[in-house]
């Protein structure tokens, strides 16, 4: 029952109540900020993508905390959902900074990874391992196309995104060394093929 609570709290503090972050949001000292109202618009576009990301991420590590039996890997997945807390509240944060909005559908962002990473924890906890593993690649690799996107001015931004690109690489090092195994091509793909749908919608809606 705590841990359906627990789960239940993450949706709603994810969804609807203001994030604050642990720790400072990264900034690029002396570097100041002044962009075109193009610019801005680019910025905020990819911005609210990322912030879609680390709603995902909240669900995702939510739903496996929860699915897991082992106390010391629900520690681990809790642990990881922490440090994601704070990417949602700097992505949010920067969002505000440049005039726009969350995405619109992060009711539905949040249900379907909340979905898949109960599905994924039910598969056992070296697959669910495998699956934090490939996402967090994704989630890399998605970033550093982002890194290369916004605009060259936008130090604030370009600040978060670096941060938040190695902070998932080091989640994605610590699953494989928790003993996470590899997922299927087929399986890779397909979460690709999501994960495109997610990106092309969130970054207009």
């Amino acid at each position: 029952m705590d841990a359906l609570l627990n789960a239940a709290d993450n949706a709603l503090r994810t969804l609807f109540a203001n994030p604050r972050a642990s720790r400072p949001c990264p900034t690029v000292a002396e570097q100041s900020t002044d962009l075109s109202a193009a610019d801005k618009a680019l910025a905020g576009a990819l911005m609210r993508v990322n912030h879609v990301g680390e709603v995902c991420a909240q669900a995702l590590y939510a739903a496996q905390a929860l699915g897991t039996r082992d106390p010391v890997l629900r520690k681990h997945f809790l642990a990881a959902s922490a440090e994601e807390d704070d990417h949602l509240a700097w992505t949010r944060q920067r969002l505000g900074e440049l005039g726009a909005r969350p995405s619109l559908l992060n009711p539905l962002w949040y249900a379907g990874a909340f979905g898949l990473g109960l599905l994924a924890s039910r598969l056992g906890d070296r697959l669910s391992l495998g699956f934090v593993v490939e996402t967090e690649r994704q989630v890399e690799a998605h970033l550093a196309t982002h890194l290369e996107k916004l605009p060259e001015g936008d130090h604030e931004s370009r600040a978060i995104v670096a941060q938040m690109k190695a902070e998932e690489a080091r989640h994605a090092l610590e699953a494989l060394n928790a003993g996470a195994l590899e997922l299927p091509g087929a399986v890779k793909n397909l979460m690709r093929a999501g994960a495109k749908v997610m990106t092309t919608v969130a970054y207009r809606v």
